[in-house]
Protein backbone atom coordinates (compact mmCIF):
# COMPACT_ATOMS: atom_id res chain seq x y z
CA UNK A 1 0.00 0.00 0.00
CA UNK A 2 1.15 3.31 -0.68
CA UNK A 3 2.37 5.70 1.93
CA UNK A 4 0.22 8.86 0.25
CA UNK A 5 -2.77 6.33 1.15
CA UNK A 6 -2.13 6.17 4.57
CA UNK A 7 -1.70 9.42 4.95
CA UNK A 8 -5.33 10.33 3.40
CA UNK A 9 -6.85 7.41 5.14
CA UNK A 10 -8.23 9.30 7.71
CA UNK A 11 -9.69 12.36 5.39
CA UNK A 12 -11.36 9.22 3.43
CA UNK A 13 -12.99 7.80 7.21
CA UNK A 14 -13.61 10.95 8.12
CA UNK A 15 -15.77 11.84 4.66
CA UNK A 16 -17.51 8.41 4.83
CA UNK A 17 -18.14 8.62 8.73
CA UNK A 18 -19.75 12.25 7.94
CA UNK A 19 -21.73 11.46 4.99
CA UNK A 20 -23.18 7.98 6.73
CA UNK A 21 -23.83 10.11 9.90
CA UNK A 22 -25.82 12.98 8.03
CA UNK A 23 -27.59 10.63 5.19
CA UNK A 24 -26.22 12.77 2.65
CA UNK A 25 -22.97 13.56 0.17
CA UNK A 26 -23.56 17.18 0.08
CA UNK A 27 -24.69 17.50 3.82
CA UNK A 28 -21.59 16.11 4.66
CA UNK A 29 -19.53 17.94 2.01
CA UNK A 30 -21.08 21.14 3.43
CA UNK A 31 -20.18 20.19 7.16
CA UNK A 32 -16.62 19.29 6.27
CA UNK A 33 -16.37 22.41 4.08
CA UNK A 34 -15.13 20.77 1.02
CA UNK A 35 -16.96 19.78 -2.23
CA UNK A 36 -19.07 17.22 -3.02
CA UNK A 37 -17.05 15.55 -5.59
CA UNK A 38 -14.17 15.27 -3.06
CA UNK A 39 -16.34 13.35 -0.65
CA UNK A 40 -17.32 11.47 -3.00
CA UNK A 41 -14.05 10.51 -4.06
CA UNK A 42 -13.22 9.50 -0.59
CA UNK A 43 -15.81 7.65 -0.10
CA UNK A 44 -15.08 5.48 -3.69
CA UNK A 45 -11.17 5.09 -2.53
CA UNK A 46 -12.35 3.21 0.67
CA UNK A 47 -14.42 1.08 -1.64
CA UNK A 48 -11.95 0.71 -4.61
CA UNK A 49 -9.41 -0.27 -1.11
CA UNK A 50 -11.73 -3.08 0.36
CA UNK A 51 -13.42 -4.03 -2.70
CA UNK A 52 -16.95 -3.62 -1.09
CA UNK A 53 -19.73 -1.07 -2.02
CA UNK A 54 -20.13 0.90 0.73
CA UNK A 55 -23.39 2.84 0.40
CA UNK A 56 -26.90 2.08 -1.79
CA UNK A 57 -27.37 4.56 -3.94
CA UNK A 58 -31.15 5.51 -4.60
CA UNK A 59 -30.82 9.10 -6.62
CA UNK A 60 -29.99 11.87 -4.08
CA UNK A 61 -30.74 9.33 -1.32
CA UNK A 62 -27.86 6.73 0.23
CA UNK A 63 -28.37 4.01 2.78
CA UNK A 64 -25.54 2.36 4.40
CA UNK A 65 -24.87 -1.50 2.63
CA UNK A 66 -24.00 -3.99 5.72
CA UNK A 67 -20.49 -3.68 4.97
CA UNK A 68 -20.40 0.05 5.72
CA UNK A 69 -22.50 -0.41 8.76
CA UNK A 70 -19.42 -2.51 9.33
CA UNK A 71 -16.92 -0.16 8.59
CA UNK A 72 -18.64 2.20 10.55
CA UNK A 73 -18.84 0.64 13.19
CA UNK A 74 -14.85 0.54 13.46
CA UNK A 75 -14.23 3.66 12.27
CA UNK A 76 -16.19 6.03 14.09
CA UNK A 77 -14.75 5.75 17.40
CA UNK A 78 -10.86 6.29 15.36
CA UNK A 79 -12.17 9.41 13.88
CA UNK A 80 -13.59 11.00 16.93
CA UNK A 81 -10.79 9.96 18.63
CA UNK A 82 -8.36 11.75 16.31
CA UNK A 83 -10.96 14.80 16.59
CA UNK A 84 -11.31 15.04 20.41
CA UNK A 85 -7.38 14.32 20.77
CA UNK A 86 -6.95 17.36 22.72
CA UNK A 87 -9.52 16.96 25.07
CA UNK A 88 -8.70 13.83 25.59
CA UNK A 89 -5.11 14.10 26.22
CA UNK A 90 -6.30 17.02 28.86
CA UNK A 91 -8.15 14.15 30.51
CA UNK A 92 -4.96 12.00 31.02
CA UNK A 93 -3.58 14.67 32.43
CA UNK A 94 -6.60 15.46 34.43
CA UNK A 95 -7.47 18.95 32.81
CA UNK A 96 -11.11 20.02 31.38
CA UNK A 97 -9.92 23.55 31.91
CA UNK A 98 -9.23 24.13 28.12
CA UNK A 99 -11.32 23.65 24.95
CA UNK A 100 -15.02 23.99 23.90
CA UNK A 101 -18.14 22.99 24.86
CA UNK A 102 -21.49 22.49 22.82
CA UNK A 103 -24.78 22.27 24.62
CA UNK A 104 -28.02 21.92 22.83
CA UNK A 105 -31.26 22.71 24.77
CA UNK A 106 -35.04 24.11 24.37
CA UNK A 107 -35.90 28.00 25.27
CA UNK A 108 -37.39 26.49 28.46
CA UNK A 109 -33.94 24.84 29.25
CA UNK A 110 -31.92 27.89 28.26
CA UNK A 111 -34.28 30.16 30.70
CA UNK A 112 -34.88 28.02 33.67
CA UNK A 113 -32.46 25.52 34.99
CA UNK A 114 -28.87 26.14 32.89
CA UNK A 115 -28.14 29.76 33.68
CA UNK A 116 -26.73 28.87 37.58
CA UNK A 117 -24.95 26.14 35.85
CA UNK A 118 -23.60 27.52 33.32
CA UNK A 119 -22.47 30.96 35.29
CA UNK A 120 -20.91 28.36 38.05
CA UNK A 121 -19.31 26.41 34.95
CA UNK A 122 -18.07 29.47 33.33
CA UNK A 123 -16.37 31.15 36.95
CA UNK A 124 -14.98 27.21 37.06
CA UNK A 125 -13.37 27.22 33.69
CA UNK A 126 -12.88 30.36 32.12
CA UNK A 127 -10.88 29.40 29.32
CA UNK A 128 -13.46 27.09 28.05
CA UNK A 129 -15.47 28.14 24.73
CA UNK A 130 -18.98 27.74 25.73
CA UNK A 131 -21.82 27.81 23.19
CA UNK A 132 -25.33 27.49 24.03
CA UNK A 133 -27.77 26.04 21.12
CA UNK A 134 -31.79 27.18 21.43
CA UNK A 135 -33.33 24.29 19.42
CA UNK A 136 -36.35 22.09 19.57
CA UNK A 137 -36.22 18.79 20.91
CA UNK A 138 -36.32 17.30 16.87
CA UNK A 139 -33.29 20.10 15.93
CA UNK A 140 -32.00 18.77 19.16
CA UNK A 141 -31.37 15.10 18.05
CA UNK A 142 -30.56 16.23 14.59
CA UNK A 143 -27.18 18.04 16.23
CA UNK A 144 -26.59 15.57 18.39
CA UNK A 145 -26.74 12.59 15.92
CA UNK A 146 -24.16 14.87 13.40
CA UNK A 147 -21.97 15.55 16.65
CA UNK A 148 -22.41 19.00 16.01
CA UNK A 149 -22.86 19.42 20.26
CA UNK A 150 -21.59 17.24 23.03
CA UNK A 151 -24.88 16.69 24.37
CA UNK A 152 -28.30 18.40 25.28
CA UNK A 153 -30.26 19.25 28.22
CA UNK A 154 -33.74 18.63 27.85
CA UNK A 155 -37.23 16.39 28.97
CA UNK A 156 -37.70 13.26 26.75
CA UNK A 157 -40.63 11.04 26.90
CA UNK A 158 -39.81 8.69 23.71
CA UNK A 159 -36.36 7.99 23.27
CA UNK A 160 -35.23 6.69 19.88
CA UNK A 161 -32.64 3.70 20.22
CA UNK A 162 -29.59 5.56 19.01
CA UNK A 163 -30.08 8.19 22.20
CA UNK A 164 -28.94 8.26 25.68
CA UNK A 165 -31.32 9.87 28.50
CA UNK A 166 -30.59 10.18 32.13
CA UNK A 167 -33.02 12.24 33.70
CA UNK A 168 -31.39 14.51 36.97
CA UNK A 169 -33.88 16.84 37.77
CA UNK A 170 -37.93 16.70 38.54
CA UNK A 171 -40.66 19.60 38.32
CA UNK A 172 -44.31 19.10 39.25
CA UNK A 173 -47.32 20.46 37.00
CA UNK A 174 -49.24 23.43 38.11
CA UNK A 175 -52.31 24.93 36.92
CA UNK A 176 -51.93 28.57 36.57
CA UNK A 177 -54.85 31.00 36.67
CA UNK A 178 -55.34 34.75 37.27
CA UNK A 179 -55.96 35.70 40.41
CA UNK A 180 -59.15 37.17 39.80
CA UNK A 181 -60.22 33.97 37.43
CA UNK A 182 -63.06 32.02 38.90
CA UNK A 183 -60.76 28.90 39.79
CA UNK A 184 -58.45 30.45 41.82
CA UNK A 185 -61.13 31.09 44.39
CA UNK A 186 -62.02 27.20 44.79
CA UNK A 187 -60.81 25.35 48.00
CA UNK A 188 -60.45 21.79 45.56
CA UNK A 189 -60.28 21.78 41.74
CA UNK A 190 -60.89 18.28 39.56
CA UNK A 191 -60.42 18.09 36.08
CA UNK A 192 -63.88 18.62 34.97
CA UNK A 193 -63.91 22.28 36.91
CA UNK A 194 -60.60 23.03 34.44
CA UNK A 195 -62.09 22.08 31.40
CA UNK A 196 -64.80 24.45 31.58
CA UNK A 197 -62.17 27.18 31.16
CA UNK A 198 -60.52 28.22 27.72
CA UNK A 199 -56.26 26.77 27.57
CA UNK A 200 -53.46 28.70 26.76
CA UNK A 201 -51.11 25.93 25.48
CA UNK A 202 -47.50 25.39 23.80
CA UNK A 203 -47.80 25.25 19.97
CA UNK A 204 -48.97 21.24 19.25
CA UNK A 205 -45.94 19.59 17.97
CA UNK A 206 -44.31 19.89 21.42
CA UNK A 207 -44.71 17.79 24.55
CA UNK A 208 -46.87 19.70 26.63
CA UNK A 209 -49.59 19.70 24.37
CA UNK A 210 -49.49 15.96 23.87
CA UNK A 211 -49.91 15.45 27.70
CA UNK A 212 -52.33 17.89 27.90
CA UNK A 213 -54.74 15.90 25.40
CA UNK A 214 -53.87 12.76 26.49
CA UNK A 215 -55.15 13.50 30.19
CA UNK A 216 -58.36 14.70 29.01
CA UNK A 217 -58.63 12.47 26.38
CA UNK A 218 -58.51 9.84 29.18
CA UNK A 219 -61.38 11.52 31.62
CA UNK A 220 -63.39 11.55 28.84
CA UNK A 221 -63.61 15.20 29.03
CA UNK A 222 -64.00 17.94 26.43
CA UNK A 223 -61.23 20.80 26.52
CA UNK A 224 -61.27 24.21 24.16
CA UNK A 225 -57.40 25.88 23.81
CA UNK A 226 -58.37 29.29 23.42
CA UNK A 227 -54.69 30.65 22.56
CA UNK A 228 -51.29 28.90 21.25
CA UNK A 229 -48.23 30.66 22.36
CA UNK A 230 -44.48 29.98 22.02
CA UNK A 231 -42.58 30.21 25.55
CA UNK A 232 -43.46 29.92 29.08
CA UNK A 233 -42.91 33.56 29.29
CA UNK A 234 -45.31 34.53 27.03
CA UNK A 235 -48.01 32.22 28.10
CA UNK A 236 -47.21 33.29 31.31
CA UNK A 237 -47.84 37.08 30.42
CA UNK A 238 -51.30 36.14 29.08
CA UNK A 239 -52.52 33.75 31.36
CA UNK A 240 -51.87 37.20 33.73
CA UNK A 241 -54.06 39.13 31.37
CA UNK A 242 -56.39 36.61 32.12
CA UNK A 243 -57.59 35.47 28.65
CA UNK A 244 -56.76 32.18 29.53
CA UNK A 245 -55.16 28.94 32.25
CA UNK A 246 -52.63 26.78 31.41
CA UNK A 247 -50.86 23.91 32.85
CA UNK A 248 -47.15 24.15 33.13
CA UNK A 249 -44.11 22.52 34.78
CA UNK A 250 -43.28 24.64 37.96
CA UNK A 251 -39.51 25.08 36.10
CA UNK A 252 -40.77 28.77 34.61
CA UNK A 253 -42.46 29.65 38.02
CA UNK A 254 -40.29 31.73 40.43
CA UNK A 255 -42.91 33.28 42.59
CA UNK A 256 -42.29 36.80 41.26
CA UNK A 257 -45.62 36.18 38.67
CA UNK A 258 -48.83 37.49 39.45
CA UNK A 259 -50.33 34.34 39.45
CA UNK A 260 -52.78 32.13 41.23
CA UNK A 261 -50.52 28.35 41.40
CA UNK A 262 -52.36 25.17 41.77
CA UNK A 263 -50.70 21.81 42.25
CA UNK A 264 -51.61 19.43 39.58
CA UNK A 265 -49.57 16.21 40.38
CA UNK A 266 -53.55 14.29 40.71
CA UNK A 267 -54.30 14.40 36.50
CA UNK A 268 -50.92 14.81 35.39
CA UNK A 269 -47.59 13.68 35.91
CA UNK A 270 -44.27 15.09 36.77
CA UNK A 271 -41.92 15.68 34.36
CA UNK A 272 -38.10 15.17 33.99
CA UNK A 273 -35.00 17.13 32.92
CA UNK A 274 -31.84 15.26 32.18
CA UNK A 275 -28.48 14.69 29.96
CA UNK A 276 -29.62 13.63 26.34
CA UNK A 277 -26.30 11.79 24.04
CA UNK A 278 -25.78 10.06 21.32
CA UNK A 279 -25.35 6.52 22.46
CA UNK A 280 -21.20 5.16 22.00
CA UNK A 281 -20.55 9.26 22.18
CA UNK A 282 -17.29 10.14 23.62
CA UNK A 283 -17.96 12.70 26.40
CA UNK A 284 -15.21 15.58 26.40
CA UNK A 285 -12.88 16.30 30.46
CA UNK A 286 -15.42 19.36 29.07
CA UNK A 287 -18.40 17.80 29.04
CA UNK A 288 -18.13 15.17 31.98
CA UNK A 289 -17.46 18.51 34.48
CA UNK A 290 -20.21 20.30 33.59
CA UNK A 291 -22.49 17.31 34.11
CA UNK A 292 -20.80 16.76 37.05
CA UNK A 293 -21.76 20.01 38.28
CA UNK A 294 -25.70 19.52 37.42
CA UNK A 295 -25.06 16.38 38.96
CA UNK A 296 -23.73 17.66 42.46
CA UNK A 297 -25.07 21.55 42.98
CA UNK A 298 -28.68 21.64 42.24
CA UNK A 299 -30.02 24.01 44.29
CA UNK A 300 -33.99 24.38 42.65
CA UNK A 301 -36.77 22.06 42.15
CA UNK A 302 -36.45 18.22 43.43
CA UNK A 303 -33.95 15.92 42.12
CA UNK A 304 -34.71 12.65 40.32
Amino acid sequence: MKPRSRQNRLSQLRGFCTTAQLGSISAAADKLELSQPSVSMQIQALEKEFGVMLFERRGPKIKLTPEGEGLLEIALPLVEGMETLPETFAARCGNPAHGELDIAAGESTLLYLLPQFVERFANDYPEVQFRLHNVTGRDGLNMLRADEVDFAVGSMVDVPDDISYRPIFTYDPMLIAAPQHPLAARDELSLDDISQYGLILPPRHLSTWRMVKSVFEQHELDYEVRLEAGGWEVIKKYVELNLGISIVTDICLDGSENLHVRPMGRYFKSRTYGVVTRRGKFLTPQAKAFIRLMDKNFFGGSRV
